[in-house]
């Protein structure tokens, strides 16, 4: 399950020295996602949230998670494990059961992290992934998983001086408005006064642009950076 302290490790324990190391960390952070997507699809099913048995109002229930099964993406395989339920009537959508290729989902991934998930962005993701529209029950569910965490990595606060900082855009399409468009991703990797390295942002936009890196360099100061030593 995709949690605060989970995100934590995420940003502190990567060891990030090349382009490599920011495609490794990202698709780690893609398997979570997709395993918290999971969940809040059989919250969805079962009618409740795990522990809210208050509101529990059928005889179903959880009943553990199926065996890990590797999928393949586009930044290589990631494991993720199958909630079940007791009945074994739930079949999930985000990642079939006998689903084994997930290759393109990546960047909806990713591009709910650099500008944030509302509701339509949300319906947008999933409509891309399944070709159908969602329930409003599951958009809330996926919400109340996810947006918490995705909030609280874009807003955490800086420290206020970096030794090194590093910035890149990984230009990538994506289907917009029943066309293909380019989109930019902008990185940031900062490593603190002690050498621990840490993702300090992402964000989306159209192409790359020096306007849009001032934006960005604005973000960091807002959050509390005062001064890089080499970037």
């Amino acid at each position: 399950m995709f949690t605060k302290e989970q995100l934590k490790s995420f940003i502190q324990e990567n060891d990030i020295k090349t382009a490599g190391d920011i495609q490794n960390a990202l698709k780690n952070l893609f398997a979570d996602t997709l395993q918290e997507f999971m969940e809040a699809e059989l919250d969805t099913h079962l009618g409740y949230a795990k522990h809210d048995t208050k509101n529990k109002k059928t005889s179903n229930s959880r009943n553990g998670k199926m065996p890990a099964k590797t999928v393949t993406t586009e930044m290589g395989d990631i494991q993720v494990r199958t909630p079940r339920d007791r009945q074994g009537a739930f079949e999930p959508q985000v990642v079939k059961k006998h689903q084994n290729d997930l290759s393109g989902m990546e960047n909806q991934i990713i591009s709910m992290y650099a500008k944030g998930m509302s509701t339509r962005d949300i319906q947008a993701h999933y409509n891309h992934i399944y070709g159908v529209d969602l329930s409003p029950t599951l958009v809330s569910n996926i919400t109340d998983r996810i947006l918490p965490q995705v909030q609280q990595w874009q807003n955490r606060p800086l420290q206020q001086v970096y030794a090194v900082v590093f910035m890149d855009a990984i230009h990538y399409k994506v289907r917009q408005d029943n066309a293909i468009v380019n989109k930019a991703a902008y990185m940031v990797i900062g490593i603190d006064l002690d050498g621990h390295k840490d993702v300090l942002g992402m964000w989306i936009g159209e192409h790359e642009s020096a306007k849009f890196w001032l934006g960005v360099l604005n973000d960091l100061k807002h959050r509390g950076v005062k001064d890089i030593l080499i970037n």
